[in-house]
């Protein structure tokens, strides 16, 4: 199962962005400065644009979704059993995983924003897809919610996931990380390497780095890890 993007030119009037490299099985993580090109990029990766050149070839992978940042441009039920419904799931199941107290004919639109993003996660992270994009999915999300959807992301076993963010804070397991700088996707390589040569690493994370001590993963246990060491 791959995601092979080959020099890929995304262009626009004032901006352009150039991509190849292979995803495969596991968690990717794509930064970059707002702007750069994350959500045209997932759009292109979805197969809903078609690029300027280069091409994007789907191996073995039979589903896939994309999530949007907005959780609203998703909505298609007028009550919260309704939205659960067309995704096929039971209410009940659904904001159990979302930990929202809410009724479940209570208008989905009625929701806060963050709200609105934990039912809508918990709809897509139920299900399996070979190929799963993720388009900025901790915004509107205090920090109990990031953490939550760390741990279901980290509950998949399969298929391949692709994060799209400027999250500086909280991460799940990520497998490989990726960043947009300069009009080029970069491809920093596997973790925990690729910390070395992620330009939009978080402070703390650089501090470590500084220190010598390379976190194994960007999790927050990971780095708690790593930030202990630095005291020995």
């Amino acid at each position: 199962m791959r995601l092979v993007l080959e020099n890929v030119v995304l262009q626009r009037q004032s901006w352009s962005l150039v991509a190849s490299g292979v995803f495969t099985p596991g968690t990717h993580l794509v930064s970059g400065d707002v702007g750069s090109g994350k959500s045209t990029l997932a759009l292109e990766m979805a197969g809903l644009q078609v690029p300027d050149s280069g091409t994007v070839t789907r191996e073995g992978i039979q589903t896939a979704l994309l999530s949007f940042q907005f959780p609203e441009f998703h909505v298609t039920g007028f009550s919260v059993a309704e939205e659960c419904a067309s995704w096929g799931l039971e209410p009940e199941d659904v904001l159990q995983r979302a930990g929202i107290a809410v009724q479940e004919d209570t208008p989905v639109l009625s929701l806060s924003r963050g709200e609105l993003k934990r039912l809508h996660l918990a709809c897509v992270l139920s299900r399996e897809y070979d190929l799963l994009l993720l388009d900025e999915p901790f915004s509107s999300l205090d920090c109990p919610g990031k953490e939550e959807i760390c741990r279901q992301l980290n509950a998949r076993t399969r298929g391949i996931t692709i994060l799209f963010t400027h999250e500086q804070s909280i991460f799940p397991q990520i497998d490989h990380i990726w960043e947009i700088a300069g009009g080029f996707l970069g491809d920093c390589d596997e973790m925990p390497g690729a910390l070395t040569r992620w330009q939009h690493a978080p402070p703390l994370i650089k501090r470590l780095l500084k220190t010598g001590k390379v976190p194994e993963n960007i999790t927050p246990e990971g780095i708690q890890e790593a930030a202990c060491r630095t005291r020995e």
